[in-house]
């Protein structure tokens, strides 16, 4: 039996990676997709664990040779995107997925994957609450908080597109949520 994709997305900040993490921990029947990015890594980021990080050139390159199944472009030479090497191996060996993609990527992959996929939008308690996070983070500049809050507002009106949304105003409840989501679509008892 061919496995499913569990697609989670979020604005920057929103909590998605740590839920994901947590979802992982608790030794859900899921592999983790490791999605490919041209930006350098930041603090302890390893190749090949978080991201597999690729010079632009070599993106753009890896694009032209049709290695990816989804892609986007988020701001002028910083892509992200999903390896069909991380994807169609698995599934055909009836693993179930997980991944971490922006908005753009997992309605891309809803379209090819249908009822394969589940999407996922891990949704703040409000645009100001978001800014609130990045800031804490401390690991962007002013400048890259105003992006990535701006995108964050295009993010949430695509929102309603998503299979389910999850608010994480408490993040122990969004776990929850998120895990009883993905039981019910794996139907896992």
């Amino acid at each position: 039996m061919r496995g499913k994709l569990i697609i989670l997305s979020a604005p920057s900040g929103s909590g998605k990676s740590t839920i994901i993490n947590h979802i992982l921990a608790e030794g859900f029947p899921l592999e983790f997709s490791v999605s490919a990015t041209s930006r350098p890594p930041r603090g302890n980021e390893k190749q090949g664990v978080e991201y597999y990080f690729l010079h632009p050139e070599e993106f753009k390159e890896r694009i032209k040779k049709g290695h990816f199944i989804e892609y986007e472009e988020v701001y002028p030479d910083r892509f992200y995107g999903t390896l069909k090497s991380e994807i169609e191996e698995k599934l055909e060996k009836g693993k179930n997925i997980i991944l971490d993609v922006d908005v753009a990527g997992g309605l891309n992959l809803k379209k090819q994957y249908d009822h394969d996929a589940l999407l996922i939008f891990i949704q703040p308690p409000s645009i100001e609450e978001l800014q609130a996070r990045l800031e804490k983070r401390g690991v962007d500049s002013p400048e890259v908080i105003k992006d990535r809050i701006s995108k964050a507002a295009y993010e949430l009106s695509l929102a309603a597109s998503y299979d389910q949304v999850i608010i994480n105003d408490d993040l122990e409840k969004a776990k929850n949520e998120t895990i009883h989501t993905i039981t019910k679509f794996l139907k896992i008892l």
